[in-house]
């Protein structure tokens, strides 16, 4: 009997040194939020007439995704469309995990009734960005939140506390159904004008954003539109720029700001002006038709609802876009998602080991209308090229069908990926020789928008690059016929989104795919597959790694 007892003893013991053990290890670890989304059609009337819109349980725009830097996000996505759904999400760098990036380049999409968990990590990253769905032409029925990726408690923020935090999206917006437009495209055809433009969701005047007299609010304004820049403003208040995409910035008032498709701003402005309500502005840019929204930003103590004339904005000047563009620098001395300044990481005195230069063209193609980036418009492979190239199956893509410069050949179609090596240090030059404004984005990076200008870029155009204090992002516009140029440190590897932002464009063939390889094939560099990747294509039926 006492030898039982003392075996029993012993065996609780141990049971509770596993169970101290593994508490430790858990709180050693950074934090994990958890999210069920239910993705369903519903009726939704953000102009004024009914729409099927995309709804992520119940809500147009989708829930808030909330987190502090380095937490692990859990989001099972249930996917109750009748047609198949990803989510990606716009400026989450996904270090070392581009199988979660959420794009059909990297990711199987979501069948009809079934769910996927995603699993990702807001690695050494703050700031305000968003999700959208990137399959077929989603992205106009809705399926879109705002992202908030908060410091640490312990790293300090250049500014105090504001009284509130407000997601602000902004985006134009069709009556016609998604289908619709998607089919249109499909046919050959352009997109027509948007018919309006929507701020949270709602039409003029439908949002309203509620404020105390006497104190600051920041506002996380995120274009999630299909082609437009948009012109922000607040009528009688000014708005000061404090982070762009993740990077504090030096600390700007600006009256309005251009916020080009795709891109994130967070500004801080006061309430200090009498009780009452004012307008908030949201205005095309560079556009013949000018369409302009409004929503409400109230006051509590106030008794007099919003009127009189809307507070115009610019409209076509693109000198005064570009001069604000370049007025956006970074803020040296501010902390990032790490304690150290941003200005520890000197990106102007390391060595350019490639430049790339991409121009971007529109034509015919088969009769049809289709859109290219030096020569080649993109069409998708019957297999996600990330588990293809995991799989090492044959005659999905070749790495360089897409050149590091324009070919000067007439437009064709394939299946464009360009490689690149782990740790190369790279200038990228965007060139527009259009009269729209472009606006590119690169899944799994941030880059240093080192210049922009009007006319063709030349070797002699770096004289007037911003080598000290250059704007980190991972949104950049391109002027009418004009170059940006950035640089990028390559240091996650993976198979990276490069595209237009305009949505129309990007659905036809305006992206390619950027391998960054390492021949290490470590974890080090890369993780392994997701054990719950979905397999689809050439990929199917294969196994990922043991549950």
């Amino acid at each position: 009997m006492l030898l039982m007892i003392e075996s029993s003893f012993w065996q609780r013991c141990a049971a509770f040194l596993v169970l101290a053990a593994a508490v430790v290890v858990v709180q050693a670890e950074d934090p994990y939020r958890f999210f069920n989304w239910n993705v369903t059609y519903g009726d939704i009337y953000p102009l004024g007439v009914r729409q099927q819109g995309i709804l992520i349980n119940g809500q147009f725009p989708g829930p808030e995704l909330y987190s502090v830097t380095n937490d692990n996000l859990i989001i099972n996505v249930y996917n109750n469309l009748d047609e198949p759904f990803l989510l990606s999400w716009n400026g989450v760098q996904q270090r070392r995990n581009s199988y979660e990036d959420g794009v059909y380049g990297t990711t199987c999409p979501i069948p009809p009734g079934k769910n996927f968990t995603y699993i990702l990590q807001v690695k050494d990253q703050i700031g305000s960005f968003f999700y959208f769905p990137s399959l077929a032409f989603h992205k106009a029925a809705g399926g879109f939140g705002g992202i908030k990726i908060l410091s640490r408690p312990r790293i300090p923020v250049p500014f105090p506390d504001p009284a509130g935090d407000f997601t602000v999206l902004i985006g134009d917006w069709y009556k016609t159904d998604h289908r619709q437009l998607k089919a249109r495209l499909d046919g050959g055809h352009k997109l027509p004008f948007p018919d309006g433009i929507l701020i949270n969701g709602h039409g003029p005047n439908g949002a309203i954003f509620t404020v105390e007299q006497g104190k600051t609010y920041r506002f996380r304004i995120s274009n999630v539109g299909l082609q437009n820049t948009l012109n922000f403003r607040i009528q009688g208040h000014s708005m000061k720029l404090v982070e762009v995409e993740g990077t504090h910035t030096v600390q700007t008032i600006y009256e309005s700001l251009d916020v080009h498709v795709g891109q994130s701003y967070s500004v801080l402005v006061t309430m200090d002006q009498t009780a009452k309500d004012f307008y908030i502005v949201a205005s095309t840019r560079f556009t013949d038709k000018i369409l302009t929204t409004t929503a409400s930003l109230h006051y509590s103590n106030s008794n007099k609802a919003v009127s009189g004339p809307i507070p115009g904005g610019p409209t076509d000047q693109i000198d005064w876009s570009l001069n604000q563009a370049r007025s956006i620098r970074t803020n040296l001395t501010a902390s990032g998602p790490r304690p150290n300044p941003q200005g520890s990481y000197h990106y102007g005195l390391i060595n350019i080991t490639r430049t790339i230069k991409l121009v971007s063209s529109a034509a015919q193609v088969n009769g049809k209308q289709r859109y290219a980036v030096n020569s080649v418009s993109f069409v998708p492979a019957d297999t996600p090229l990330k588990l293809a190239d995991y799989f090492k199956i044959d005659g999905v893509f070749r790495v360089g069908s897409i050149s590091d410069s324009p070919a000067g050949k007439k437009m064709y179609l394939d299946t464009s990926v360009m490689g690149a090596d782990f740790r190369a240090f790279v200038e990228i030059v965007f060139e527009n020789h259009e009269s729209i404004v472009q606006s590119w984005h690169i899944n799994g990076y941030a880059f240093w928008v080192v210049g922009m200008d009007g006319g063709l870029w030349t070797p002699d155009s770096r004289k007037q690059y911003n080598l000290r204090d250059a704007v980190s992002r991972s949104t950049t516009q391109v002027y009418p016929r004009s170059w940006t140029a950035i640089y990028i440190a390559l240091d996650n590897v993976g198979m990276w989104n490069v595209r237009t932002e305009f949505w129309a464009r990007q659905y036809l063939g305006q992206q390619f795919y950027l391998r960054v390889y390492s021949p290490v094939e470590s974890v080090r560099d890369e993780y392994p597959i997701p054990k719950n990747a979905l397999l689809c294509g050439r990929a199917a039926g294969k196994s990922t790694r043991p549950l």
